[in-house]
């Protein structure tokens, strides 16, 4: 599947480095975990993608085809033979389940990209600690649940930790890989080949919230924000500052607006609760009435600015 063409493009690189896992459950079909169950596909790993009932499945694979169209596009701009058996390849490691149980009895490792709750990510985690293979590794791709806490109702967390995935999967190419106190070497070792193996640069990081991304990110985005409040400046202004004056591609209110209102809400909302004496960790009032007006930003068509939809 030419991969020398994409260790080139920096899409992916061979996965002979990566032995242990060859076998990878994603729960959860979403933008996140259809883009992890992709990159794991093109980069010639068997996939089982499970979702809660059959439609969602259907909708899970139609989004990762027409992804896959995309980067094969890219790939072999110039070879529409190639393009279609690049497609076709990967499109045949996928396999969509419903049925947990079936979905991990060959799993080396399983990747949950559910929804951000505790609550249901407990449920999940206990149910694959029974129904798993001993030798399988689990992971969770939260962006702001501790992952420790997520691995305290398995007997196994010694094969538990975390990686999170950046949004698009298949085109953001970092992938921050979390320890947790008791994650075995063989563990880590085996996340960081995967990793590797399916095109991403690994960073390292404990379990402390938002690892190291989401820590930095969601603290300037609202300090941002709470310039704005201040009058210190228009949010216009800031922006330009940030752009033109730190070199970055997007202003923190606009990068706010496009990450999604609900979305560092509920992060903030989730750290204040666990550190209510933190200042950084403190959820913005005009973010509040923003998701109260469900004005969340870009997929809405308004936010702190108007979007053409």
């Amino acid at each position: 599947m030419a991969l020398p063409l994409i260790l080139k493009r920096g899409l992916s690189t061979s996965t002979a480095m990566n032995a242990v896992i060859k076998n990878v459950t994603v729960i959860g079909g979403g933008l996140m975990g259809s883009g992890i169950a992709q990159v794991a596909a093109q980069t010639g790993h068997n996939v089982t993608l499970v979702e809660v009932n059959a439609d969602l499945v259907k909708k899970a694979e139609e989004s990762i085809s027409k992804s896959l169209v995309r980067v094969a596009k890219k790939l072999h701009k110039d070879n529409s033979e190639a393009a279609t058996k690049f497609v076709n390849e990967s499109q045949a490691r996928i396999k969509g389940s419903t049925d947990i149980p079936n979905a991990v009895k060959d799993s080396d490792l399983v990747v949950e990209a559910i929804v951000e709750n505790l609550e249901m990510k407990h449920k999940l985690f206990k149910n694959l600690d029974e129904v798993a293979p001993p030798k399988t590794m689990f992971a969770s791709n939260t962006s702001s649940l501790s992952i420790g806490e997520i691995a305290s109702v398995t007997k196994r967390k010694d094969k538990f930790g975390g990686l999170h995935f950046f949004n698009p999967v298949p085109v953001m190419k970092l992938l921050e890989v979390v320890r947790i106190a008791e994650t075995s070497d063989e563990t880590y070792q085996a996340f960081m080949a995967w990793g590797k193996a399916i095109g991403k640069t690994c960073v390292t990081c404990k379990d402390t919230p938002g690892f190291i991304v989401n820590r930095l990110l969601v603290p300037y985005m609202a300090e941002a924000v709470r310039m704005m409040e201040r009058g210190d400046a228009s949010p216009r202004d800031i922006d330009t500052a940030m752009k033109l004056g730190a070199g970055y591609p997007m202003g923190p209110i606009e990068l706010s607006d496009y990450v999604g209102h609900d979305t560092s809400l509920s992060i903030v909302e989730g750290w204040h609760k666990k550190f209510p004496d933190n200042p950084l960790f403190v959820p913005n009032e005009s973010v509040k009435k923003l998701v109260e007006q469900k004005k969340l930003g870009v997929k809405t068509g308004e936010g702190f600015y108007k979007y053409n939809k």
